[in-house]
């Protein structure tokens, strides 16, 4: 077979355009000893896929040692997920029952004057604006300090801008 067709075939092998047919001719080709060079790679896969049809796995030792693998593997991983699920629900708990206890403390040793619940909802909305005007106070006063370094960030900023025209 001249080289032309030999790359024709291999281009539609490689791009899985090839028949059956074609496929048999360039295994044929590939089975003899002389091989152009820029060929020999493409060669030692045929012969592999070739010595590779022949072998079976009709040993029967073979299947069993696979089928006992995946019974164990199947068994143990049942028994570490039985396990991981038993360690995760004992830690939820831990932290469940941990959590009353604290709660239920916390709630014997707090005065009820303590307690933010107002009975009176008038007096409720007092506190609450009481709460909202000091929380607004500050902001006044946050909004007065950050104007000031505005200030101070622009003037530094024009005083660079003279610094790089000189």
């Amino acid at each position: 077979m001249d080289s032309k067709k030999i790359e024709a075939l291999l281009q539609k092998y490689w791009n899985c355009e090839t028949t059956l047919e074609e496929e048999q001719q360039l295994r044929q080709y590939f089975q003899h000893e002389a091989i152009p060079e820029p060929w020999k790679e493409t060669a030692a896969l045929f012969r592999y896929f070739e010595e590779n049809k022949k072998k079976s796995l009709n040993d029967v030792a073979f299947d069993s040692r696979v089928m006992t693998t995946v019974q164990t593997s199947k068994r143990s991983k049942m028994v570490k997920f039985f396990y991981n699920t038993m360690r995760i629900a004992a830690g939820v708990t831990v932290l469940l029952t941990a959590t009353w206890f604290i709660r239920n403390e916390v709630r014997k040793t707090t005065p009820q004057e303590m307690v933010d619940t107002y009975d009176d909802p008038k007096l409720a909305f007092e506190e609450t604006k009481k709460a909202l005007l000091m929380i607004s106070k500050g902001f006044g006063t946050a909004e007065t300090q950050t104007r000031k370094i505005n200030m101070f960030n622009e003037a530094q900023e024009e005083i660079k801008k003279k610094d790089t025209k000189l």
